[in-house]
């Protein structure tokens, strides 16, 4: 059920900040406890939103919340599983919130891998979570979408570009990239925005965690010489779901330091 009280407004959702760009907003994150996903719900939560994120591993979605205070609301899942996804939407409505205003598909991921060694469990795991994922995230979300919502789905700069050991990655990428227009397509009858942000190498847990050579490979070729914060990816998805991208729809919108442009 939408309820239609202005755009981008709930009027029963707990009062936020007001002056930001997402003032009195309801969004939601998936993958929001760590990153990216938690940089931005950290922005949205200062321009005015109503935060719902979702997680896999309850203490860091806990430490993620406690971060955020009380304009931020954790509902533990797998954004793989269509069960978890219907209770966190149910989540959402069961506290108040009638309409989601902003959609973040952020949740993802997957080992490296040669493409001779790739098991059938880590292929299944890796298109599962981020294109299964993304699109069931979209889909079970519709009936609370508002009319004039803005969908963001997190893509990869690699989804463009050959990746070295992370080819099942980048090739899941690239197909939310091709949802990413459809998507814009089959609902832009009701005004909702559908856009792919796509980072390159972003300052993350992820990339601590990797190799050193694979750390290396990744801003070898960036222009900017170095790799991105996440608040820096935080920022263009403010703009993609803010007001100020309100004629941007089926875009891309690299976040790469130039890597894949110049």
């Amino acid at each position: 059920m939408r309820r239609e009280t202005g755009p981008g407004r709930t009027a029963d959702a707990a009062a936020p900040p007001s002056g930001g760009q997402l003032d009195g907003m309801v969004a939601v994150i998936t993958g929001g406890s760590a990153g990216i996903g938690l940089a931005t719900a950290h922005r949205f939560v200062r321009e005015g939103a109503r935060v719902f994120i979702t997680g896999r591993r309850p203490a860091e979605l806990a430490s993620a919340v406690r971060e955020l205070g009380a304009g931020a609301v954790a509902v533990p899942g797998d954004a793989s599983r269509v069960a978890d996804l219907d209770r966190l939407y149910a989540a959402v409505a069961a506290a108040g919130c009638e309409a989601v205003d902003v959609l973040v598909v952020n949740a993802g991921g997957g080992p490296s891998g040669g493409f001779a060694e790739f098991t059938e469990e880590q292929f299944d795991a890796t298109s599962d979570l981020n294109f299964r994922g993304a699109f069931f995230t979209v889909q079970r979300a519709l009936p609370l979408l508002r009319d004039g919502a803005s969908v963001v789905l997190l893509g990869s700069a690699t989804g463009s570009s050959a990746s070295m050991r992370y080819g099942v990655y980048a090739a899941t990428k690239a197909a939310v990239r091709s949802l990413a227009r459809s998507l814009a397509l089959d609902l832009a009858g009701r005004g909702i925005r559908v856009n792919t942000l796509s980072p390159g190498p972003i300052d993350t847990p992820a990339l601590a965690q990797a190799p050193a050579a694979v750390r290396e490979r990744a801003t070898a070729g960036v222009p900017l010489g170095r790799a991105g914060r996440p608040e820096e990816v935080a920022a263009a998805a403010l703009f993609l779901a803010s007001r100020e991208s309100s004629f941007v729809t089926g875009v891309e919108l690299f976040v790469d330091g130039g890597a894949g442009q110049v």
